[in-house]
């Protein structure tokens, strides 16, 4: 009789899974994959094809001419700026997701952008708008870049590597910083006269301008190395974005694996602000994009469609608000908006995360 019945469970439990196929694929069926290298194709099409907008549409200067490929090389230096800001934006906010497993946070929470204000306003502040002016070259750059870095590793070790550690605490305090920050900034802005203050508010919007081609020997070869790290760590986040628990159960040092991937996004986020300045909401919308488009949870293909996708949105905004409508200054403010909109939506869509 127990025969008969362990047989008639067996087959309750095993009919809804005959005749169809097992698979240890990242994606649920065959048709999910094929839609997701078709829009990772467009989106790297749709990047390509703007960039070369940017780089070749509306040249003041006729293509016959000696001074065409030096306009189109002035050109190169924002589009591999783009290139630059969408890989550090894209990875660092996904990877700071999986860390964290929370999808309506941005690696912002941590104090760059306030830290990156409270530095540019400073200068001003104490050293005047000349001292601001002259505040550029590798050395500044590098100057920002390691107390970003070092602001974190304080941060991580102090939170994260005592016995009672707590990454939700780090964020907490990480806000509580960026608050204060921001407050000191946000005083001595109003101490300014209009004329000095004009000159650090153009600091104060990330944009592409920013960028000094001369930090590239430093950054591309920074950001590449951290962005394969990042990579190779896929594997290994895919289990610790499943939970303390889950990623211990299956042999992995969650807070190791914690640390290391905060270091790595500490460094990317660190290096795009200082490049380019505050990018509050730009990583948020493109990783919450990615996750609708790319349709898994592997890392090894949410990273690559989220870098696709960031470089098409920071080119195709460009290109039309430069060629179209003639207002370059303002793409920053339209992507914040957008992705504060999607930041909004998500929080009031939260149960269906």
């Amino acid at each position: 009789m127990s025969t008969v019945i362990e047989k008639e469970v067996y087959e309750v439990d095993v009919h809804p899974l005959q005749g169809k196929e097992r698979s240890a694929s990242a994606f649920r069926s065959r048709r999910e994959e094929r839609r997701y290298w078709l829009f990772l194709a467009a989106l790297i099409i749709g990047g390509v094809l703007c960039a070369l907008g940017l780089l070749l549409y509306n040249n003041p200067v006729p293509i016959d001419s000696p001074s065409f490929w030096p306009v189109v090389e002035r050109r190169v230096v924002a589009v591999t700026t783009m290139a630059i800001a969408a890989l550090c934006q894209s990875l660092a906010t996904v990877a700071f997701h999986s860390v964290t497993n929370n999808r309506i946070i941005t690696p912002s929470l941590l104090g760059y952008d306030a830290l990156y204000s409270t530095i540019q306003t400073s200068m001003i502040f104490f050293f005047g708008a000349g001292a601001l002016v002259g505040f550029t070259g590798t050395g500044a750059f590098l100057t920002q870049v390691g107390l970003m870095v070092l602001m974190s590793l304080l941060l991580y070790g102090w939170l994260l590597s005592g016995k009672y550690a707590n990454l939700q605490l780090m964020l907490l305090v990480g806000i509580i910083i960026g608050t204060g920050l921001n407050s000191v900034s946000t005083f001595m802005r109003r101490m300014l006269a209009p004329s000095d203050f004009d000159i650090l508010q153009a600091r104060l919007f990330g944009s592409v301008t920013n960028a000094d081609a001369a930090y590239f020997p430093i950054v591309i070869p920074l950001v590449l190395v951290v962005g394969v790290l990042l990579y190779a760590f896929s594997n290994r986040l895919n289990l610790v974005s499943l939970g303390k628990d889950v990623a211990t159960s299956f042999g992995v040092n969650h807070r190791g694996s914690v640390i290391y991937t905060l270091i790595l996004i500490s460094l990317l986020m660190s290096v795009s602000t200082a490049l380019i300045g505050p990018l509050t909401f730009f990583g948020f919308l493109v990783a919450t994009l990615s996750y609708q488009v790319a349709s898994t949870y592997d890392h090894k293909y949410v990273f690559p469609m989220a870098f696709a996708l960031g470089f098409f949105v920071l080119t195709s905004a460009y290109f039309f608000m430069y060629h179209i409508f003639n207002t370059p200054s303002v793409v920053s403010v339209i992507i914040e908006l957008f992705g504060g909109i999607i930041f909004l939506a998500v929080i009031l869509k939260r149960r269906s995360l």
